[in-house]
């Protein structure tokens, strides 16, 4: 997988690591992939109903250790 962006939002709560990824996915073009790196457990959930929302495509979610892992695709 190709990945346009990476953001690490390790260490921070709801809702910032879903409004960096906003900021993130604003300044790209349709069809890039931002990958997200988090510590917070809810951000599975929480990405899940940003991309249902918005319609960014969540590609891929994975658990690492105590890291999740998302990887959006700009509408």
């Amino acid at each position: 997988m190709n990945i346009d962006l990476e953001l690490d939002t390790r260490g921070l709560h709801c809702p910032l690591p879903i409004l960096k990824a906003k900021r993130s996915l604003n300044g790209m073009t349709s069809g890039q992939l931002l990958k997200v790196v988090s510590t917070d457990a809810g951000s599975l959930r929480d990405f899940q109903a940003f991309s249902r929302q918005t319609g960014n495509d969540l590609v891929e979610q994975q658990t690492v250790g105590d890291e999740f892992i998302h990887v959006l695709r700009r509408r």
